[in-house]
């Protein structure tokens, strides 16, 4: 979700007010998913490397993402959002860490729509994460190496019991994947707009999910005849 701070500095206006217009997006998206068929839907909040962004823009963002939470709880829940987050935890407010805590059991039953949001995430950073648990386990001996294959790897990843994406999006004009998501999109197809996410609109949205269904994923097979 690209380019809340160049919307917000396009404008003449401070960067964290683009990411409270943000955020006022994915309220929209989050609840027009369901409706145009998503299931589940990965929205990609804060990174690794986004700490080093200057410490106004940190806590203003940190601010933005528990108070998102604490105002949205209730309609989540209401419109049968299952909430999980994917990062490591270790270095946020323990504030926030308990209100990622509670909306996940909160929502735990939920089933129409899975939100998962990444926070404090980075795909190299979740590999090495899971890497170091496996080692440690073969070490102590609970595992055999020669047991480690994709599918353990995959069931020790943040997103355990969360389906591969089927299509990544990113906005505001960058053609880069950033670290998101590396080992499960292997297979994904990709979007790139050059729309700031401020004004990533649902008929945007429906627009790439239709050039979407039109293309021939073969993952790495060849097309039948």
């Amino acid at each position: 979700m690209d380019g809340n701070g160049r919307w917000a500095t396009n404008r003449g206006w401070p960067r964290l007010v683009g990411h409270r217009k943000g955020a006022e997006r994915v309220k929209q998206i989050v609840r027009a998913a369901p409706e145009i068929g998503i299931q589940w839907l990965t929205i990609y909040a804060f990174s690794t490397e986004n700490w080093k962004r200057s410490t106004e823009e940190v806590l203003g963002l940190m601010s933005i993402f528990a108070r998102y939470i604490e105002r949205e709880a209730d309609r989540l829940a209401a419109d049968g959002v299952r909430m999980r987050f994917i990062g490591d935890r270790s270095k946020l407010d323990a504030k926030l860490q308990r209100l990622m805590t509670g909306i996940e059991a909160r929502t735990a039953n939920l089933t129409r729509l899975n939100l998962t949001v990444a926070i404090n995430y980075g795909g190299r950073d979740e590999i090495t994460r899971t890497i170091r648990h496996l080692a440690a386990e073969a070490a102590a001996g609970r595992i055999d190496p020669a047991q480690i294959n994709d599918a353990l790897i995959s069931q020790h990843l943040d997103t355990a019991n969360i389906p591969d994406p089927d299509l990544v999006i990113r906005t505001s004009g960058e053609t880069r994947t950033s670290n998101f998501l590396p080992w499960q999109a292997a297979y994904a197809e990709y979007e790139f707009t050059p729309t700031l996410w401020p004004d990533f609109t649902i008929d945007e949205l429906v627009a790439i999910l239709a050039r979407f269904g039109h293309r021939d994923r073969r993952f790495g097979g060849v097309a039948s005849a």
